[in-house]
């Protein structure tokens, strides 16, 4: 592991967490737990076996993530985040406000896994009448089903509803357009997406920034 030779916290800190892909497997441990090494590969198109296997040593060495064999069916190596890597979920939290504005300068050949939708839905977005009954929005888009949990809290998890009260289909770049109310639904319903349910159902979501307080 490199080092700035700095006697400074953040030169420290970003000793550990500052190399390339590092934040982003936390990110995949942050959103969707305890991983197996071809989960990450997975969540991390474009990062070289051998590369994240370097990662992990390193994330492993400095106490971030620790890995447990794991019994019968899985059967192999799961790695998991230790208390001092969670610790990390509020620098992710910023890191990711800071960036949702450069999203509007993403390419259409950017890759993109439905479970990243976790990030926006559980750090940006509130549930503007959290007095109501819990709702639930089926997503398709990406590479599996997800569903947002809304009761107070805004929640995203990989499966599909049994009865949900809103089904968004089509583009993720729409999708999420829609939900953070940066993209009216008639505009996306022009350009491709999908709804199934009553419109209203989507005004139960807020952005964290417009949430009264």
């Amino acid at each position: 592991m490199r080092s700035y030779g700095e006697y400074c916290a953040l030169a420290k800190g970003l000793d550990v967490i500052g190399e390339r892909w590092t934040l982003l497997i936390v990110r995949e441990l942050l959103v969707r737990g305890p991983c197996r090494y071809t989960d990450l590969r997975f969540g991390l198109p474009g990062i070289a076996t051998n590369l994240l296997a370097e990662r992990l040593r390193e994330l492993e060495l400095a106490g971030v993530i620790r890995r447990e064999a794991a019994p019968p069916p899985v059967a192999t190596a799961l790695f998991h985040l230790t208390k001092r890597g969670e610790e990390l979920e509020p620098v992710m939290r910023a890191i990711g406000s800071w960036g949702a504005p450069l999203l509007a300068e993403a390419r259409d050949e950017d890759e993109f896994r439905s479970h990243w939708l976790a990030l926006p839905a559980n750090y940006s977005l509130v549930d503007g009448r959290p007095d109501l009954a819990p709702i639930t929005i089926q997503v398709h888009t990406g590479d599996q089903p997800m569903v947002l949990e809304v009761g107070g809290t805004v929640r995203a998890r990989p499966g599909v509803a049994e009865h949900a009260d809103g089904v968004l289909t089509g583009q993720h770049k729409l999708i999420l357009g829609v939900l953070q109310g940066r993209l009216d639904l008639r505009q996306a319903q022009a350009e491709g997406l999908q709804f199934e349910g009553d419109p209203e159902v989507l005004s139960r979501l807020r952005p964290l920034s417009a949430a009264v307080v």
